[in-house]
């Protein structure tokens, strides 16, 4: 079983939810958090409400290890997540000088009162600075605040991700085999039931009208990896299945 920490990712934004934004993040944060060996198991899409934001976060932050916000931390009337996030923890908004410092030579003479909103913070959190002239995201105990946008939230990820507790990281071997997913779903269960502590996953397609399924074989012990791996061969082996070259 698998000790690695865990985390949830709570996306904000209305955009999001009304399809005129495609979320990136969430898959940019399950890759990368399952590098450095931090288990992601749960996301959730909340709109730009105050009291959807604090509801989502106080059961995130108490059942995983790790929660990642996304979104609403910019300088207008609808990035409200930083006022949320204190309200979650019960705390104030506090102004952070070195930041406000940080953003009037960023934004120079494009300065505004908006702008320099993004320097208040929840009483209490820690700032990561990421070294950009932008705004950086911050920590509040097990919450850690990124922006929406993907470029700025990968940024703040790296910045924060040295601060965090880290484990095993995941290993996965795939390979797409020209074969409906249900002519590979028994043997596939049988493989599953070998190996509990891995995931072991199927994924159909179809290009050209010809169905084929990706085989996932996923998990923190590389070599229970492999052999899961080997056994997903065997299986396609038996079945006369051809590889899809990648």
């Amino acid at each position: 079983m698998s000790t690695n920490p865990t985390a949830a990712v709570l996306v904000i934004g209305n955009e999001v939810l009304s399809g005129r934004t495609a979320d990136a993040n969430i898959n940019i944060l399950a890759r990368r958090l399952g590098e450095v060996g931090i288990t992601l198991a749960e996301c959730r899409v909340v709109k730009d409400i105050a009291e959807h934001i604090i509801t989502a976060l106080n059961a995130l932050r108490t059942q995983y290890t790790y929660v990642f916000t996304t979104g609403g931390i910019g300088p207008t009337h609808d990035d409200i997540t930083m006022a949320s996030v204190a309200k979650a923890f019960g705390v104030a908004i506090e102004r952070n000088l070195q930041v406000e410092g940080k953003l009037r030579e960023y934004a120079g003479s494009r300065l505004t009162n908006a702008t320099l909103r993004m320097a208040d913070y929840p009483a209490g959190a820690r700032v990561v600075w990421h070294g950009e002239g932008y705004a950086p995201g911050c920590i509040m105990e097990n919450v850690v605040i990124m922006a929406g946008q993907p470029r700025i939230m990968q940024v703040m990820l790296e910045a924060a991700l040295p601060l965090l507790k880290q484990g095993q990281p995941v290993h996965a071997r795939q390979v797409d085999a020209w074969i409906y997913e249900s002519a590979i779903a028994e043997g596939l269960e049988a493989v599953q039931s070998r190996f509990p502590n891995l995931d072991i996953g199927s994924y159909p397609y179809r290009i050209e009208g010809r169905a084929g399924t990706a085989l996932v074989a996923r998990g923190t012990h590389l070599a229970d990896v492999e052999e899961a791996f080997a056994a997903i061969n065997k299986l396609l082996d038996d079945l006369g299945a051809e590889r899809r070259a990648a």
